[in-house]
């Protein structure tokens, strides 16, 4: 069956975050919740939706696909929903309850689920007949839906193949989910071993006297977990959640199970939920910000909470345990200091809880290692940290603290819970053999393509890789997958070899990254003009011209696929590109000007050919009655005004959905919204625009208005320095902008200009930024502190 329409019943924050996941995946939703006198619950959640940042809509506009209601008067808007997800209170009564409601109006074979995380799915399926028990099962989301990846699906062996298989597919691909199996168990994977390792956090910091900013320091990047840690989780998360969460797993976990030895139920910690701390929600938790804004850190005492325990929080926490991440997770948790053995304490514990929970809660390591991946965003899971540390290492240790090493940790023995032989990888499976590690159909991973490969070409920032089929993938591989000249190497090369009769017939620039470009190498250019290497500089904006330029015109496609931050010059090369194929959580802008320069690498020209475009389009939209992509100010200089607003105040767009609407996307451009679906979806493209392929032509008719369009601009510059919103040095940007935008000084708009003139006209302009010294004062602050300077 294929899911057409969905319903999410419960509009709490987790509900109408579904809601507008789904929205977001295009699909029309029914929002229902339970009647009041004098309240619409359902709409008002939509309309608090609207307004929540992060944004739970990737575009406003998917409000639209939200139709709301009450569990009364509103039930038959059920009639032809293919699948209904409850998200009511954790109340057994109140879902039967509403199971029964549901029952009764739901069309025959239709798909219904528990977002639950706390009641097993037998009991919640129990009073019901077979046939409710075959269309039931557990999709339980994590919060916020739209940014947090993880779904666990549990289902019972009455459940029907064919909707786990529907809702997999649908979470997979729609929703851009991973989707990991789960047994029936309490708190599944995910919360299961999150709140032990947040107990076992809270814990040794309590019990060896270790200050909440060390623990968080050591116990984030340096073990490869969020810079949240544990106590800045806790205040995301809402402190009172904890004992909630505490209640449940001891209500309904095995007698014998680790937690329960664990668990300590803290004073203090109710001390601070009766005081308002509930975290960042709250008045603050364990971190909060005091009258001057400044941050302050609880100095805990184990017996009660008071206000006067916040102190300023420690800055700049420097321990041989958190310079100790570069090496490992072994130096780290094995660091002769407070960090360290704190690490040791809480990782110790927490990783052989794991193991000696698989089988029982899944099916195998890897499920398990992407849950906590996904779910709590630790860049390993329990599994490949034990790997890390040595599984046999992990064995002697729990022996000497007089722990028992879990059977399979004992099973693995010397090996490794993962290895990868002949190019393929494995997981260690309970039955103490290796079992290859499979992707869905529709999934394909430059991870997977370098274990059985290598390079056809590499530099130091960039490599081409052969990803079948004839397609050629360009990779970043600088810190924040910076640009730089080595990039443009890999671009020749590419160029090169890629073409009508040569090896490859067509190109996809990917990363699996973070980020996918932060623009062109800062550092560098700070270097180079503070030893005043200024031909250096101009032939780093020449060569970038030359490989962006070198791509649009090629005589092959080439097919951008980003993910995660595309800013300056990684804005710049989708915006040369035949098509982009974007995850839909991509974030894209020109943000040169927060750095005191412009667009170099063609960034200006593209947008101004793009907005030049929709003007021409809408002109046609007028005559035929056509709907427009976006809406340039239809007057003589609409595109040079768009242009200017967009890149004069470094807009950055919020998904790629808001990319379209920019114009940083076009129409055509496509979406993905399953990240590990990204390359596949890029590559499928690239070989359909392949087959007959023609490049584009240089256009050499492009008419701007000269110099008195740039008084034009300038003038609304002067507005915003006269009424605060500018900068002096950010007017001094943006008249070299409105240079470029408006033709430079000899254009109107009686003169065509080619493409190559723009791009001259923003190299000069970006050499004339580059040797002020406020533009070097900006990058100094930018690559300091990670923010724009406004001097």
């Amino acid at each position: 069956m294929t899911i057409n329409k969905v319903a999410v019943i419960g509009s709490g924050v987790m509900g109408a975050g579904i809601a507008a996941q789904v929205a977001n995946a295009g699909v029309p939703v029914v929002l229902l919740d339970i009647k009041l006198p004098d309240k619409d619950l359902a709409k008002s959640a939509v309309e608090r939706l609207l307004k929540t940042d992060p944004a739970p809509f990737m575009h406003p506009r998917n409000a639209t696909l939200i139709t709301t209601g009450n569990l009364e008067d509103d039930l038959n808007l059920l009639a032809d929903v293919d699948w209904i997800i409850e998200v009511v209170l954790e109340d057994l009564a109140v879902k039967h309850a509403t199971y029964t409601k549901l029952n009764a109006v739901r069309k025959k074979g239709s798909i219904i689920s528990s977002n639950t995380s706390t009641i097993p799915l037998h009991t919640l399926a129990e009073p019901f007949d077979a046939e409710f028990a075959s269309d039931f099962l557990i999709t339980h989301f994590f919060n916020p839906p739209r940014y947090m990846k993880l779904l666990e699906l549990v289902t019972s062996d009455t459940t029907r193949p064919d909707i786990i298989a529907d809702v997999t597919e649908f979470c997979d691909v729609k929703l851009g989910k991973g989707v990991v199996k789960c047994h029936d168990t309490p708190g599944f994977i995910a919360n299961r071993l999150g709140v032990f390792w947040m107990q076992a956090g809270v814990n040794a910091a309590v019990e060896q006297g270790v200050s909440i900013e060390i623990a968080d320091a050591v116990m984030s990047k340096p073990v490869g977990i969020p810079k949240t840690g544990i106590f800045g989780l806790i205040d995301l998360v809402g402190v009172d959640l904890m004992p909630k969460l505490a209640t449940s797993m001891l209500s309904t976990l095995p007698a014998a199970d680790e937690y329960r030895a664990l668990y300590q139920d803290f004073p203090f910690i109710h001390g601070m939920i009766s005081a308002g701390y509930t975290g960042r929600k709250g008045k603050g938790g364990f971190y909060r910000l005091d009258e001057k804004k400044k941050k302050q850190a609880l100095q805990m005492d184990a017996a009660s909470f008071a206000e006067a325990q916040y102190k300023p929080a420690a800055k700049d926490i420097s321990l041989p345990s958190i310079a100790a991440g570069k090496q490992g997770l072994k130096a780290v948790i094995t660091a002769p200091d407070a960090g360290g053995r704190y690490a040791y304490d809480v990782l110790m514990r927490t990783l052989a809880y794991a193991a000696s929970l698989v089988p029982e809660i899944a099916d195998t390591v890897a499920d398990v290692d992407e849950a906590m991946r996904l779910g709590y965003n630790w860049k390993r899971g329990p599994f490949e940290m034990i790997d890390e540390l040595g599984a046999a290492w992990f064995a002697a240790e729990l022996t000497k603290l007089g722990r028992p090493v879990p059977k399979l940790v004992t099973l693995v023995g010397d090996g490794s819970f993962y290895k990868v032989d002949n190019g393929t990888p494995y997981y260690f499976g309970t039955d103490g053999a290796y079992h290859a590690i499979t992707r869905p159909e529709g999934v394909l991973l430059l991870k997977d393509i370098k274990l059985k490969s290598k390079p056809v070409f590499k530099t130091p920032s960039a490599a081409l890789w052969d990803i079948g089929d004839k397609v050629l993938c360009l990779e970043f591989t600088g810190k924040m997958n910076a640009l730089d000249d080595q990039v443009f190497a890999a671009i020749d090369q590419a160029v090169k070899i890629t073409g009508p009769d040569k090896a490859f017939t067509a190109l996809v620039v990917y990363n699996e990254g973070s980020v996918f470009s932060a623009g062109a190498n800062l550092g560098l250019a700070l270097f180079a003009a503070n030893i005043a290497l200024w031909p250096q500089i101009e032939e780093l904006v020449a060569g970038g011209q030359r490989a962006y330029k070198s791509l649009k015109f090629a005589p092959f496609p080439v097919v951008s696929a980003p993910s995660g931050l595309a800013l300056g010059g990684g804005c710049e090369i989708l915006l040369h590109s035949d098509h982009v194929q974007a995850d839909a959580e991509t974030y894209c802008g020109l943000v040169e000007v927060g750095v005191g320069f412009i667009p170099g690498w063609g960034g200006c020209k593209e947008m101004l050919l793009r907005y030049q475009a929709a003007e021409a389009a809408m002109v046609q939209a007028a005559n035929e009655g056509k709907p427009l992509w976006f809406s340039p100010a239809n007057t003589p200089m609409g595109a040079t005004r768009q242009a200017f607003e967009t890149i004069g105040t470094a807009k950055v767009a919020k998904s790629a959905a808001d990319a379209k609407d920019i114009g940083y996307l076009r129409p055509q451009d496509g979406i993905t919204m399953n990240r590990n679906r990204l390359l596949y979806d890029a590559k499928a493209k690239a070989l359909a625009l392949a087959q007959n392929y023609t490049p584009p032509v240089p256009r050499d008719d492009i008419r701007l208005a000269g110099p008195s369009g740039r008084v034009v601009l300038e003038m609304a510059v002067d507005d915003l320095r006269a009424s605060g919103k500018a900068s002096p040095y950010d007017v001094v940007v943006c008249g070299s902008l409105a240079k470029v935008l408006s033709g430079g000084d000899k254009a109107d708009w009686t003169v065509p200009l080619t493409e190559d003139d723009l791009l001259r006209l923003e190299r000069d302009e970006f050499m004339t930024l580059a040797r002020n010294p406020e533009t070097l004062a900006r990058i100094e602050h930018m690559l300091d502190t990670g923010k724009p300077l406004r001097n």
